[in-house]
């Protein structure tokens, strides 16, 4: 069994509302995009260079590492836009950058840039982390291993000694939840042939996840019913991960940087009271059917557990997009909070808020904050049980929330 060691949660940041979100929530570090040198350039608000000084700043204060993703390939023509990027990183104090393309490891060890390995390198033997420990300290598995394969390998490492640029040994990530692409690491060309945009370019217009006609050379055509063939369920390992931390794993990825601050806040504080739970010794089916009910109520496809315990095909999907059980509802803004007296004050532009319901709030700087309205206040002073659109309303928010903050109503999807 490999050594004890302290489990890294890493929370995905496609805006400052999810980067908030997952610190709030736990996350040892958070990975983000810049630019348009990451895989999800085209499905996220992707931060800019000139973000990452405050990054940085903000990940620091709250002693959580920052990770930079260059993952896609790299043209001639991006070469120079990748130096500036890894330059500024590191100027701006940017724990690592992510990558998959030579051109990018080669460049952060000449300037001494901490790097892991994406997936999208589709390590699968021991030979390959060797070769990658002369560039990087962390290296991300592909995402079809077994947990078997996964803990061999280290062990090999251990066994082997092998260490990256800082002398320590090379650590193994994993992703532990959230969106599965079809493709072998995520490299799928269909996005690129129908389209001429490329999924290894950040492009993808996600093919997969659309329903399909099949028509045989005779023109006859055959809907495929009741199954989208091509577009996985979601990984969920929350129910097994005391096995992969046994199997030595020392980082475990959350998929979702196209995933609004709900989605980030859910996964990543139930995937760090799992983690604390097996630390502690509490890790128990009580709470894990408990954690997996929590997982249902934000964005997702339906759960199965990938190819770790030894699947050999996946699991589809039958619907469209997400099968989630709750669903929020944009109902106002916010306008002040008396931290006193822990009281927002909001203006209603849609729906109505009544006593009972399950409110969020979502800010760039305030990340996520959840609560149940207790007691609804209009300006005039007046106590009441229900309010409508186009009435300013005060709350009791147990954190401090920010002007233009968004507020959300939480209902079933039923609804």
């Amino acid at each position: 069994m490999a050594t004890k060691q302290t489990i890294e949660i890493m929370a995905p940041a496609g805006s400052w509302e999810s980067m908030m979100a997952g610190i709030k929530a736990g996350a040892n570090s958070v990975y983000f995009g810049v630019e348009q040198l990451n895989m999800r350039a085209r499905q996220t608000n992707n931060f800019t260079v000139e973000d990452l000084p405050e990054v940085a700043r903000v990940c620091k204060e709250n002693n959580v590492k920052s990770y930079i993703t260059l993952n896609t390939i790299i043209y001639d023509h991006d070469i120079s836009l990748m130096r500036r990027i890894i330059d500024q990183a590191k100027e701006a104090g940017i724990t690592a950058v992510i990558a998959s393309d030579l051109a990018v490891m080669n460049y952060c060890r000449k300037k001494g840039m901490e790097l892991h390995i994406s997936t999208q390198s589709n390590i699968t033997n021991i030979e390959t982390v060797e070769l990658y420990a002369d560039y990087a300290d962390v290296v991300v598995m592909a995402r079809e291993l077994t947990l078997k394969q996964v803990g061999d390998m280290v062990k090999a490492i251990e066994r082997n000694q092998i260490t990256g640029p800082s002398g320590k040994l090379v650590q193994v990530e994993i992703f532990a939840h959230g969106a599965l692409c079809m493709a072998v690491s995520g490299k799928c060309y269909l996005s690129l042939h129908s389209h001429n945009a490329s999924a290894n370019r950040g492009a993808c217009i996600q093919n997969c996840r659309r329903e399909y006609v099949v028509t045989d050379e005779e023109g006859i055509e055959l809907k495929i019913d009741n199954e989208y063939i091509m577009s996985a369920k979601d990984l969920c390992t929350i129910d097994f991960l005391d096995k992969i931390i046994e199997a030595g794993v020392s980082v475990l990825k959350i998929e979702g940087r196209g995933r609004a601050a709900d989605y980030v806040y859910t996964t990543t504080q139930c995937y760090r009271e799992a983690v604390d739970a097996i630390e502690n010794g509490t890790y128990t089916p009580e709470k894990i059917a408990d954690w997996k009910v929590r997982l249902t109520t934000v964005y997702n496809r339906g759960f199965w557990d990938g190819y770790y315990l030894g699947r050999k095909m996946g699991e589809w999907s039958n619907q469209y997009g997400s099968v989630a059980t709750q669903k929020k509802l944009y109902i106002g803004k916010g306008v002040k909070y008396f931290e006193r007296v822990r009281v927002g004050e909001f203006v209603l532009e849609s729906h109505d808020v009544k006593v009972g319901d399950k409110l969020i709030v979502t800010g760039p700087t305030t990340g996520y904050v959840e609560t149940t309205v207790e007691e609804i206040r209009l300006d005039s002073g007046a106590s009441v049980d229900k309010a409508s659109k186009g009435n300013t309303v005060a709350i009791r928010i147990p954190e401090k929330i920010r002007p233009s903050d968004k507020l959300y109503k939480v209902v079933s999807s039923d609804v």
